[in-house]
């Protein structure tokens, strides 16, 4: 006797990213202060969504309203550790406070939690590592960067401290 079984194959969080879909479409189309008004209320109703605070956060940082950015993806982290854009929203955030260290440290997470398939995640990972006068692997992930595509990355390679001057 074949027994069938339904099951529900999404996470909470592609759950909560498909109860949201009306704000992350704001978030998208560039509307953050109405995407901003929209989170915040939905944090007061679903006060452990990951999700809510990760977008309210993302917000916040375009609004360059740092700490608060930073507050908000610390909780979005709380409730769930695996997001990899959260990861890299907070390391630009501690990037733009000169916050370095604690940059690299975000940006490598983003880095793992995407599988090194994020190109985004590798560029600004290895602008860290240029601050903290890591060259050569800055240079190694610009060129994984490169190889998924990133122009941005190629670029950086193109500049200093990477570019090598040709005596003729």
């Amino acid at each position: 006797m074949l027994r069938y079984y339904l099951t529900d194959h999404d996470t909470p969080t592609d759950k909560e990213r498909k109860r949201f879909a009306e704000g992350i479409d704001l978030f998208n189309k560039g509307d953050y202060t109405e995407a901003f008004v929209y989170f915040d209320q939905k944090i007061k109703e679903y006060r452990k969504s990951s999700i809510a605070y990760a977008y309210r956060g993302k917000c916040n940082l375009k609004d360059q309203n740092l700490y608060s950015a930073l507050y908000d993806f610390a909780q979005a982290l709380s409730f769930d550790n695996t997001l990899p854009d959260v990861h890299l929203q907070k390391g630009i955030a501690h990037y733009s406070l000169k916050e370095y260290e604690t940059a690299f440290l975000s940006f490598d997470k983003a880095v793992w939690f995407s599988r090194g398939e994020d190109c985004e995640s590798l560029r600004w990972r290895a602008l860290a590592r240029l601050k903290l006068h890591q060259h050569s692997q800055a240079e190694k992930d610009l060129s994984k960067a490169v190889e998924l595509g990133d122009e941005s990355a190629a670029y950086l390679l193109s500049q200093p401290p990477f570019s090598r001057k040709v005596i003729l």
